[in-house]
């Protein structure tokens, strides 16, 4: 892949708009804006300023534009970089990306800007990987969660793990460079103390993933129970409007119906479904078969009951069923406004439960707690790091799988050259994750998922 070519493409998304941004990095971008904006010479400009005046070339117009000029290394891809902020015609767009693509310019791959500034050592891979979540956030956690891994919060907690297992990996090596001596340079006792403390650190950014992943992607919520049970009465409670019919006839939802509610920054994705029961209605049975098919898919699941209607024994069976799929479940007893149940004969199902009057808005805040305690908020590390990237957590949980090896191979005397493979292979899963390792193929599964103009 080149990378000594400038490149351009439209940094903002296609359509009409009030102004569209076409971005160009390289060693030509300066010189070739510099041929068609006679309006000032700016080669001779000072960097960070912004410049107004024509897009002009052969006598033709193209556009009156404002230049946002960056001169390298002190630009986003640590080169020179022009940013044209032109009106938002797509035909004007395309025109001025047309007329730079003439001049030699070449229309730039997915996410390759970004894939620039961390190959000229503007930022790590992991804040490189931060900069598509921060676009793609749609809470106030998600954008809080990437913005510290941007910040290079995450890299830098990574950087000092690794550090301070490289010593006592050079110390190990160095004993094998003199293996016949039988000297021993890495103290044991301090190398089992180091990976305990390491083991500390890692564990609780694995554990992290749980609500690092409900932040970045939302949680998928699924209310079930029976016919009348209150389900869309829950979900227009928690949305606070009428999203859902309500009626004493049941039956009444025979299909699921899904919308979005953000509950501590975090986004669910609330899916209400029909009741759960047997039926000769061919309609109805289409909407349970569904039902079931989006609890396999929850990551929670509120089981609402009617506890003016229904005993712990009148759902044992049901509620079992649902335990063999190994989803977090919350058992919501509604109604406590026609009837006050025996908390504990229904905790005595084994699940976390919460009573509500879901009608009169009783209970809510109690339910929104327990909820977020069964995410997961809690998981998370000590220094507020919260890993929100499955490639992150997977070659997390490998470091903490092999530091875990290490630790065993200290407590039964492996020999040197076991423990120096186990702390090669920590090295190295650490080592892929802020890009210290990296290869072509990783690159480019990573940036290929970026917008084109970022």
């Amino acid at each position: 892949m080149d990378f000594k070519d400038t490149i351009i493409a439209l940094a903002t998304p296609l359509g009409v708009g009030a102004i569209g941004v076409i971005r160009l990095s390289g060693d030509q971008a300066i010189a070739w804006v510099n041929e068609v904006f006679p309006n000032k010479d700016l080669s001779k400009q000072a960097p960070h300023t912004l410049h107004y005046g024509r897009i002009e070339s052969n006598g033709r117009v193209f556009d009156e534009v404002v230049i946002s000029l960056y001169k390298g290394p002190k630009s986003y891809t640590k080169e020179d970089v022009i940013e044209i902020s032109c009106h938002g015609s797509p035909y004007i767009q395309e025109s001025i990306i047309q007329l730079f693509v003439e001049k030699g310019a070449r229309l730039a791959r997915a996410g390759e800007f970004t894939q620039r500034a961390f190959l000229n050592g503007a930022f790590d891979l992991a804040q490189a990987e931060a900069v598509a979540d921060v676009i793609a956030a749609d809470s106030a956690a998600a954008t809080s969660a990437a913005l510290h891994q941007l910040r290079g919060g995450f890299s830098q907690e990574l950087a000092a793990l690794r550090e301070e297992l490289i010593h006592f990996a050079s110390l190990i090596e160095l004993e094998l460079d003199f293996g016949e001596e039988d000297v021993e340079f890495a103290d044991r006792q301090d190398l089992e103390d180091l990976v305990n403390k390491l083991l500390d650190k890692v564990r609780p950014l694995v554990a992290s993933f749980k609500a690092g992943n409900a932040i970045k992607n939302g949680v998928a919520t699924v209310i079930v129970g029976k016919p009348n049970a209150g389900k869309s009465t829950l979900l227009n409670a928690l949305l606070k409007e009428e999203r859902a019919i309500v009626s004493d006839i049941a039956g009444t939802t025979r299909d699921s119906l899904e919308d979005e509610w953000v509950l501590g920054g975090i986004r669910f994705r609330l899916v209400d479904t029909a009741g759960l029961r047997d039926t000769t209605d061919v309609i109805e049975a289409q909407g349970v078969q569904r039902t079931q098919a989006w609890v396999k898919k929850a990551q929670v699941i509120l089981y609402v009951v009617d506890v003016s209607e229904n005993n712990p024994m009148d759902i044992q069976a049901a509620l079992s069923e649902m335990a063999e799929l190994d989803i977090p479940l919350i058992l919501v007893l509604n109604k406590v406004d026609e009837n006050q149940p025996a908390i504990q004969d229904w905790e005595g199902l084994g699940f976390p439960t919460v009573a509500i009057s879901a009608k009169f808005g009783q209970g809510l805040a109690d339910f929104e707690q327990l909820l977020l305690e069964v995410v997961g908020l809690n998981q998370v590390s000590n220094s507020g790091t919260m890993v929100t990237n499955l490639r992150h957590y997977e070659k997390l949980k490998q470091t903490q799988e092999t530091l875990e090896e290490v630790l065993n191979a200290l407590k039964i005397n492996l020999t040197g050259d076991l423990i120096a493979q186990d702390l090669r292979y920590a090295l190295h899963h650490l080592g892929e994750i802020t890009g210290a390792i990296s290869n072509d193929d990783l690159l480019k599964n990573i940036f290929g998922k970026f917008c084109i103009g970022k």
